[in-house]
């Protein structure tokens, strides 16, 4: 398997076919998705596989799908992505992670986007990286806390700006020379 970053337990790839219905499966999980807008359907989801695989070819990044490397099983993904939606914040580059629920609670989604970020700082020379999530995303808040990312502020997302569960979300940043 050839993985773009690599720590202790875990692999960062460019996505493969076989990543599609466990993608698939997670954007039909609900407890997955309870922070965004709503289910993503078999073709959203392939879609989006399809946009991140274009942004890893142009820029060498993207989010990331993970592995666990002691059983090569596939649990989501983290990694770094260029934003365009319209903010105080955007354009930036963006670290995210979604992971399914039996990969939860395991320290995952920090061990992976610290090295997504120190490969964003070293290896793509970005001077700053943004992390977003919507309000009541305490999980998501404290692996940005835990990363050293400090607040921004809070927004509203035009992707949610109509969604009364998500008032607002809040942003963090990392300088790379922090």
């Amino acid at each position: 398997m050839e993985y773009v970053i690599t720590t202790k337990r875990l692999g960062l790839r460019n996505w493969k076919p076989s990543d599609e219905q466990p993608f698939i499966e997670m954007g039909m999980d609900p407890e997955v998705m309870r922070y965004f807008p709503g289910l993503a359907s078999a073709e959203e989801t392939k879609a989006l596989i399809g946009r991140l695989k274009t942004h890893y070819d142009e820029f060498g990044y993207t989010y990331f799908a993970v592995d666990r490397l002691d059983t090569h099983e596939f649990i989501g993904f983290t990694g770094l992505l260029n934003q365009d939606w319209e903010s105080e914040f955007t354009p930036c580059v963006d670290m995210g992670w979604r992971l399914k629920r039996s990969a939860w609670g395991q320290g995952y989604a920090t061990e992976a986007a610290k090295a997504a970020m120190e490969a964003g700082f070293t290896d793509f020379k970005l001077d700053e990286i943004f992390a977003f999530a919507a309000k009541g995303n305490v999980a998501s808040e404290q692996v940005m806390k835990k990363l050293g990312m400090t607040y921004q502020g809070n927004f509203v997302h035009p992707r949610i700006k109509d969604d009364p569960r998500f008032p607002y979300c809040f942003a963090y940043k990392k300088l790379s020379t922090d």
